[in-house]
């Protein structure tokens, strides 16, 4: 039976996450928009590290899975906030931080606030995406909705449609991390699936160009798609986070 433990988050709501004890850097999951930490990934990652005795954390940001709050109501700053409650809570050594798409984003904006970071490694990253993939490919009468009606719904390739709020488009312009300095002194590895349809390797390769890491490579996986989650994909991340030092 997984132990799950609840803390407060910075806004009040109640935070789920699961510890696995083992040898440092801690492995974080970080997952991606609308998912959360029962996904593929995490939960075979959290048997992977307890098999090899690392430590390993993984959890639901507000909105998401077991933790409190509606997901309508939160954005990227919110969850970001989520993170680092969390990751300060729940870990006091090194980190290797693994995030999944927007996890990807909230990773990024967590190694500009943790002194810990040891790694990154990122899956099909989506940094900036509230700006570069919803707002610049909404139409006029989408944009239009946003800022009037105070959301828009988008299809989904999975069970239920976006909810689009006008607080995420405008929060999200201020967690921007493709704008400024992206600084990781520490080993980075991206990988990215050519099939994948929700994140685009162009967007990879400009994350790529844009981290200012000593050790930093990107791996493009032909004919994988946005879940990354097939066993030759979970073994990909597997040896990325071997790399980076986890």
């Amino acid at each position: 039976m997984t132990d799950i433990t609840h803390i407060d988050g910075p806004n009040g709501t109640r935070l789920a996450y699961v510890k696995t004890d083992g040898k440092d850097p801690t492995i974080v999951f970080l997952s991606g928009y609308k998912s959360d930490m029962e996904g593929t990934k995490a939960v075979h990652l959290e048997a992977w590290a307890r098999e090899t005795g690392r430590a390993f954390l993984r959890f639901d940001y507000s909105g998401h899975g077991i933790s409190g709050g509606m997901f309508e109501d939160g954005c990227i700053g919110d969850w970001a906030g989520d993170a680092q409650a969390v990751i300060e809570a729940a870990t006091d050594g090194p980190v290797v931080l693994v995030g999944s798409s927007m996890g990807g984003w909230i990773a990024s904006l967590m190694t500009r606030r943790l002194s810990n970071v040891a790694g990154f490694v990122g899956i099909a990253a989506a940094p900036d995406f509230t700006e570069d993939g919803f707002w610049t490919n909404f139409s006029e009468d989408q944009k239009r909705a946003v800022m009037e009606d105070g959301q828009v719904a988008l299809p989904s390739d999975y069970d239920e449609p976006y909810i689009v709020t006008k607080r995420l488009i405008e929060d999200g312009r201020n967690q921007l991390v493709l704008r400024s300095p992206l600084p990781m002194p520490f080993p980075v590895r991206l990988l990215q699936g050519t099939e994948d349809t929700s994140v685009s390797r162009e967007t990879a390769l400009r994350l790529l160009d844009h981290i200012d890491s000593p050790n930093l490579r990107l791996t493009l996986v032909k004919g994988a798609d946005h879940r990354f989650s097939e066993p030759e994909n979970l073994r990909h991340i597997e040896i990325a986070i071997e790399e980076v030092g986890g």
